[in-house]
């Protein structure tokens, strides 16, 4: 009997008031955008991107609040973000307001929710272009880098020699921006896709290599006698025990790498690549079109999101042994 209550207890519905300031603050901004009128000035007036935007979102949020009173993962989770959530959207509802709303702010370079949300249905086709470009590009500079760096830092992290002649190497070239590497690599490189590969793949290695020779050169030198002990030779030395010891280290350089190779797309695709977001930004910036070039940053932020959140769910998945031994 005692067991029975203590699960009907369980089920009881729990409420957590941060679960509702989404919902809340979403409610705020569709009666917002509903109450006041748009500016009389304000292009695309007839507009209701925005507005459909929010009651997507309005529903979705009160149907996550009514699943969170029952199921407890979903509940901690959602309130976890409840704050984040509402402060977030309470930036967009006075966005909003100082821009369609009582034109506050100069239309050419603050347009509204309304326009940038337009530009993806205008130019669906060639953003979608675009972000493959630029996708595929990121992959293929960080696959060059990631490989190269992986092999520079085991070398100079297991082997003197190798530290002796690369080591300088990397304390020399390393810190360049990738970014002065672009008219060199122009004039090097047979297209200007390769040049951005290898600006992309630069910034990367950089990052993999430093971070791999100190995960190796942190293995604690205990491990190796031990190991030597029970009739390990070097090569099983470096592939059972010095790598993956240093695959935090390996994983926190990747990390690092994306952020820079991020910044490496853009810049190639600014001043070399004829595609992908950073060639569509930069193209509408000289066109004046700045909703067309924050349309652009949200979508570079992301497709940056979604990328080191995969990231992420990788390393959790393949360092699992290591969870509660180390901290990210």
């Amino acid at each position: 009997m005692a067991e029975i209550k203590e699960i009907k207890s369980n089920k009881k519905i729990r409420f957590d008031y941060r679960s509702a300031i989404p919902s809340i603050t979403l409610i705020i901004a569709l009666l917002t955008d509903i109450l006041i009128p748009n500016h009389m000035d304000a292009k695309y007036r007839t507009l209701t991107n925005f507005r459909s935007v929010i009651i997507v979102f309005t529903v979705v949020s009160l149907l996550l609040l009514l699943i969170s009173l029952f199921h407890e993962t979903i509940r901690n989770r959602y309130a976890a973000k409840g704050w984040f959530l509402g402060g977030t959207l309470v930036f967009v509802t006075v966005l909003n307001l100082v821009t369609v709303k009582f034109l506050l702010l100069p239309q050419i370079y603050f347009p509204s929710l309304n326009r940038v949300l337009n530009v993806y249905v205008e130019d669906r086709s060639l953003l979608i272009k675009c972000l493959a470009s630029s996708f595929t590009l990121l992959i293929e500079g960080l696959l060059f880098g990631t490989v190269i760096g992986i092999i520079t830092g085991i070398l100079v992290g297991w082997s003197k020699n190798w530290n002796y002649w690369i080591y300088p190497l990397i304390r020399i070239l390393g810190p360049i921006p990738s970014s002065t590497w672009i008219p060199l690599a122009l004039i090097i490189f047979p297209t200007s896709r390769w040049a951005a590969v290898f600006l992309i793949a630069f910034g990367v290695w950089f990052q993999i290599t430093i971070l791999t020779s100190s995960g190796i050169q942190s293995v604690k030198q205990s491990y190796f006698e031990v190991s030597s002990t029970l009739g390990a030779t070097n090569v099983q030395n470096l592939f059972r025990i010095a790598i993956p010891d240093a695959l935090p280290s390996m994983f926190l350089g990747f990390f690092n790498a994306t952020c820079s190779s991020f910044v490496a797309l853009m810049a190639a695709e600014m001043f070399g690549v004829k595609a992908g977001i950073g060639w569509y930004i930069n193209w509408q910036k000289e066109m004046i079109a700045y909703s067309n070039v924050y349309a652009g940053l949200i979508l570079i932020a992301g497709f940056c999101y979604i990328f080191i959140t995969v990231q992420f769910k990788v390393r959790d998945k393949l360092l699992g042994w290591q969870k509660g031994v180390i901290k990210w």
